[in-house]
């Protein structure tokens, strides 16, 4: 079967469904409430700029990248961005879906004035931090600090 390129668009609050079933392959967690609250965010609130995007092949979501956009907060004064989610069906897996979806993704960011995107990486996923190293992501001068509950 032929691999025909994926178009992309802005994602809607339809595409609920794939996005959980993508990420629920991939990362062998259930977490639709997740994706139900985040695609209410990005879709159902007129004062924010939708920057989260889909991937279609034949009209059926096979990736998704997740992001926002902040405009000072945390203290950063410019104009930023982030990127939380991605996620590739595994048949689509290595064929530049995830690429597509982040130039894209970034294509869009330069649009709204956005300098710098921000995203983390667990210490261990090496694939996704080769990932993003070859999309010329960096490490941040921002620390990331936590703080682990009893």
């Amino acid at each position: 079967m032929a691999f025909h390129e994926p178009c992309m668009r802005v994602m809607k609050r339809g595409d609920l469904d794939m996005v959980a079933a993508i990420d629920a392959q991939v990362s062998k967690l259930q977490r639709r409430p997740y994706y139900e609250r985040k695609i209410e965010m990005v879709t159902g609130n007129p004062h924010n700029i939708n920057t989260s995007l889909v991937a279609e092949i034949d009209g059926k979501v096979v990736g998704f990248i997740m992001g926002e956009v902040y405009f000072g907060e945390f203290g950063i004064p410019e104009t930023s961005a982030t990127i939380d989610t991605i996620g590739v069906a595994p048949e689509c897996q290595n064929k530049g879906v995830a690429h597509d979806l982040m130039e894209q993704f970034l294509t869009n960011m330069k649009a709204v004035g956005v300098k710098t995107i921000y995203t983390l990486v667990n210490w261990d996923d090496f694939g996704l931090g080769r990932f993003f190293a070859g999309q010329k992501f960096q490490p941040s001068k921002r620390v990331n600090l936590e703080l682990q509950l009893p």
